[in-house]
């Protein structure tokens, strides 16, 4: 799908999961053929005319302003990821489509090396922009996949994929207590990853198999919400130690990792709560392994 049939796609969804009464907009009692609001309505919202919101919606109209886009974007009612998502899929319409191709494998740099040896008590993985694990300590590995092979991030063909595992593990989705919470968010970031990176045919393919194989998954991709996953709680039941609430932290890297979309990924817990010390027996009965990175010293609590 091309920048235009994105940026319509996602106007139209988002359009259509308005309602005229929340917005102070009377029905005068008629029955509306298509759910949300109608384009003029939203247009007249957004302070713009009919014509030419109908043109941007069908991929017509190209280079709209970061103003008409900002007074579409509170006419929509969107939070500040999903206006910075409309942001980004105009400016990949306008464009026009880049030269897909695969891009090279991701590598951890030495800085976040060190940092991921430094958390030594708490649980962290460092991904790439769509997901990957490209590193993670023992206790990352032993509270988000104890199941899989510890030394499976040290190598680019089998690197674990967090939407993957999300959608199609059966162990992972276990994890989480209210799955359907953790699979939304994982969506929402997808979908902001690839309104930033348009021409990424591997996260392209992702998405592909995604949909094909999870049906939760289409369902979730086709509401085109946009979420920018920096902090959220989550209780989660492991099947070694119990159940635990963790907040997760997704920390994005400076120079470096960055540029290309890497984060490392963190899992707190309250001081002195049973969470903590569900944490700590983890450290204890979790297995040790070698580094998921040369030059990473596997880590333990």
């Amino acid at each position: 799908m091309n920048g235009k049939e994105q940026l319509g796609e996602f106007l139209q969804t988002r359009r259509s999961q308005l309602q005229p009464e929340d917005l102070g907009i009377p029905d005068y009692g008629e029955r509306r053929r298509v759910p949300g609001l109608r384009r003029e309505e939203l247009a007249l919202l957004a302070g713009v005319s009919v014509s030419y919101y109908t043109r941007l919606e069908q991929g017509q109209s190209l280079n709209a302003s970061p103003q008409v886009l900002d007074a579409i974007a509170r006419a929509l009612r969107l939070e500040e990821a999903e206006r910075l998502h409309l942001h980004n899929l105009a400016r990949s319409s306008a464009t026009g489509p880049g030269r897909g191709r695969r891009p090279t494998p991701e590598r951890v740099t030495e800085a976040t090396g060190q940092l991921l040896e430094a958390l030594v008590h708490v649980p962290a993985i460092v991904t790439g922009r769509r997901g990957d694990v490209l590193a993670w300590n023992t206790l990352g590995h032993a509270l988000f996949a104890g199941h899989l092979d510890p030394g499976a991030p040290d190598r680019p063909a089998e690197r674990p994929n967090m939407a993957r595992l999300v959608f199609l593990d059966a162990h992972t989705r276990a994890l989480y207590a209210d799955w359907p919470a953790k699979a939304r968010a994982v969506v929402g970031n997808l979908r902001l990853v690839a309104g930033r990176y348009p021409d990424d045919t591997a996260l392209h393919a992702l998405v592909g198999e995604l949909s094909a194989k999870s049906a939760d998954f289409a369902s979730m991709w086709a509401d085109h919400r946009v979420t920018a996953c920096a902090v959220a709680t989550y209780e989660m039941r492991h099947p070694l130690v119990g159940p635990l609430t963790v907040t997760q932290q997704t920390l994005s890297q400076g120079p470096g990792g960055q540029e290309q979309g890497q984060n490392i990924v963190v899992a707190t817990t309250e001081a002195d709560s049973p969470a903590r010390t569900t944490l700590a027996l983890l450290a204890q009965v979790s297995p040790q392994h070698a580094p998921a990175r040369p030059g990473v010293r596997a880590t333990s609590a």
